[in-house]
């Protein structure tokens, strides 16, 4: 009998829920049969939406969370007192093996800290970062971190190298992944006080392919297949990246209809041009996950549509199947380092 891959969807998270979070998670179970989704959310409101759907009802169950933790609420605090909320609940449930995985929208704050106070981090784990795969010219990299962790340091880099290298090598099936750092410039003494600390470790790490420097210009060209950097620099570049690919879209199609030769240049372009930039959408390549955990936690846009909902839903399926926390725990976890 084929194993079900369980996950967890914060049915309330995001600018666009419930509605979305609940298209995302029957579009998820409508192409995948070994998925069941449990929607954590407010009861009321989910079956509201989940009623407008036709989706198979054994793949589908409604978890009740009544309280909701909002974007500007202190995740610390939100977590500690929002017991009954989606993000608390879907969590929990991660801990205590009801869900393989747990998927949102909602807070990235208090999914930062949920995900370390109650799913916990693997043992050896300094900091868990988040990953999320960013288009290039050649296909696809992982940018660690993005998010998680802003004051980072050169032990915590070391790791997101590995992690990096082995969830590459394993989901996205890349053979001795390319590993490189971002910096100011090529060579070695150049870069701020972190990143001169950090490459000579990377360059005698002996678990990761480290190729060197890689600078912001290099990235789209997918010089690297892992992207290591703190998660202020790589907030950075996943948001300049995202805000530059929706903003030349918006250009190529105003520059598309601005004239009746244009028009007919469109229609003969049109299915290239919307091959090569559906290839360069981020929401193609789900959320990113937060690596370390003792469970899959995975973080998507706050304005994620349906879309990105199913492609999160589904990547949970092989990260599952090819047990990188397992992975991780033998590379790292056998580290005195921990705090």
């Amino acid at each position: 009998m084929q194993e079900m891959i369980r996950v967890a969807v914060d049915a309330m998270g995001g600018d666009n829920a419930p509605a979305e979070m609940v298209k995302g998670a029957v579009d998820a179970v409508t192409l995948r049969k070994d998925i069941k989704v449990y929607l954590v959310g407010q009861q009321e409101a989910v079956r509201k939406e989940l009623d407008k759907l036709s989706y198979s009802g054994s793949q589908i169950e409604v978890v009740h969370a009544g309280e909701v933790i909002e974007t500007a609420e202190p995740p610390v605090m939100a977590i500690r007192k929002k017991k009954q909320s989606s993000i608390v609940v879907g969590l929990n449930m991660v801990k205590e093996k009801k869900a393989d995985a747990f998927v949102s929208a909602g807070s990235s704050g208090a999914i930062l800290v949920g995900g370390q106070v109650i799913v916990g981090r693997i043992k050896g784990v300094e900091r868990p970062p988040l990953a999320p795969l960013i288009p290039t010219k050649k296909g696809v990299s992982l940018l660690i971190d993005c998010g998680a962790n802003v004051d980072a340091r050169a032990s915590h880099l070391v790791q997101f190298a590995k992690m990096g290298s082995i969830y590459m090598e394993n989901v996205l099936g890349v053979k001795s992944p390319k590993v490189a750092i971002v910096n100011i410039g090529a060579e070695e003494e150049k870069g701020n006080a972190l990143v001169k600390e950090t490459f000579p470790l990377l360059k005698n790490c002996p678990d990761v392919n480290f190729v060197g420097s890689i600078e912001a210009r290099e990235i789209p060209q997918g010089e690297a297949d892992v992207i290591v950097c703190e998660a202020f620099v790589g907030n950075v570049i996943l948001k300049l990246y995202e805000g530059l690919s929706s903003t030349l879209v918006d250009v190529i199609k105003q520059g598309m209809v601005a004239s009746l030769r244009s028009k007919i240049g469109a229609l003969l372009v049109k299915p290239s041009l919307k091959k090569t930039l559906k290839a360069f959408d981020a929401t193609e390549y789900g959320g990113a996950p937060l690596l370390g955990l003792k469970g899959l936690v995975v973080k998507t846009h706050g304005s994620a549509k349906a879309k990105e909902v199913t492609n999160s839903i589904i990547q949970c399926v092989t990260f599952k199947e090819q047990d990188i926390n397992g992975k991780i725990k033998k590379n790292i976890g056998t580290s005195p380092m921990e705090e």
